[in-house]
């Protein structure tokens, strides 16, 4: 039997871990396209908080991991620079949902991400990415500072750990099967 293919994203703002958690959760070597980034960059791509970064996403990065016999994860990692959202229409055809990685630090960069996933009816679920020395907050205090509903999960992970990864992914397909329409039920005709 053939293992049926999910299509996950892995999305959020410029620096916010995308490409570090297909990385850690991919069980084959992952296909990155960072580049080092050039002077050509500087006034274009806004690095606060994040002045240390030396590489970046220019198209996408891809990984697979395999949760059961019968189904495969296909992760889609997206650039996190504006001058690259025009690919992303492309990497979210067909995909049953999205993490959408925020960092604390720069939570600005986030709205763009969850915007683009919200106006589309993609199922996302946001996944806090705990960076080393990043102010800790709430759920709640996440939740009211990018205007989540309600219903939309919020969890936090570090997005270097395996395990945090898989725990991330895990509620995303959960969140999205749940948002499955219920099967109808064949009438008897008696």
């Amino acid at each position: 039997m053939v293992p049926t293919p999910v299509k996950i994203i892995i999305a959020g703002g410029f620096g916010a871990g995308k490409t570090t958690m297909v990385g850690s959760v991919s069980e084959i070597p992952p296909l990155s396209t960072e580049e080092l980034m050039t002077t050509a960059s500087a006034g274009i791509d806004d690095t606060t908080g994040v002045e240390q970064k030396k590489t970046t996403t220019v198209a996408l990065d891809f990984g697979r991991i395999t949760i059961s016999p019968h189904t495969v994860l296909y992760l889609f990692g997206t650039p996190g620079q504006d001058r690259f959202w025009y690919m992303w229409d492309e990497l979210a055809r067909g995909a049953i949902g999205t993490v959408v990685l925020v960092d604390t630090r720069r939570l600005d960069s986030s709205f763009a991400a969850i915007d683009f996933f919200e106006r589309r009816g993609i199922p996302f679920i946001v996944a806090v990415n705990c960076f080393d020395g990043s102010d800790e907050y709430t759920e709640e205090e996440i939740r009211e500072a990018l205007a989540i509903s309600p219903g939309i999960p919020i969890i936090f992970c570090d997005a270097r750990q395996r395990e945090s990864s898989k725990l991330a992914l895990i509620r995303l397909v959960r969140y999205a099967m749940s948002r499955l329409p219920e099967p109808e039920m064949a009438s008897s005709g008696a």
